[in-house]
């Protein structure tokens, strides 16, 4: 009986493990994620945002960017990618930084967050990224 038991414990402890690889995505340390919405990138908020610098690291896209207000810490950010990949070499998508800023101060915020970005990967191992109210093309290899 007691093998039995034993047995039986062994074949749930086993059936119960589950292996995360299987799903071959790596995680990353971003600070948020990037959304792909046609919608969102025509409709969403668009108030007035200056984008300081643009790096990539890993699977992040690291923007400094600012904006008039309090503090910044009711404002409501999100970088969105339009849902079309322009046929280039190597292709190229078109994102820009969606904020919503409700604050009514006169002082310049600086903040900086890090964005997934490894949504955004098509066939190859190269895009182009163009973000809207920023001057450079950034090159993400992955």
């Amino acid at each position: 009986m007691q093998r039995i038991l034993l047995l039986l414990l062994t074949a749930t402890a086993i059936l119960s493990c589950s292996n995360d690889d299987d799903n071959n995505v790596a995680p990353t340390n971003c600070d948020m994620t990037t959304l792909i919405s046609a919608t969102e990138f025509a409709d969403g908020p668009s108030d007035p945002v200056s984008i300081n610098s643009i790096s990539i690291t890993d699977n992040c896209l690291k923007i400094n960017f600012g904006s008039s207000g309090c503090d910044g810490d009711t404002w409501q950010l999100n970088l969105i990618d339009s849902g079309i990949v322009l046929e280039s070499d190597p292709p190229q998508r078109n994102l820009r930084l969606s904020l919503s800023n409700e604050e009514a101060c006169l002082a310049f915020i600086t903040q900086e967050l890090d964005f997934d970005i490894s949504n955004l990967q098509v066939e190859g191992n190269q895009l182009i990224l163009n973000v809207a109210n920023f001057d450079e093309s950034i090159s993400y290899e992955y």
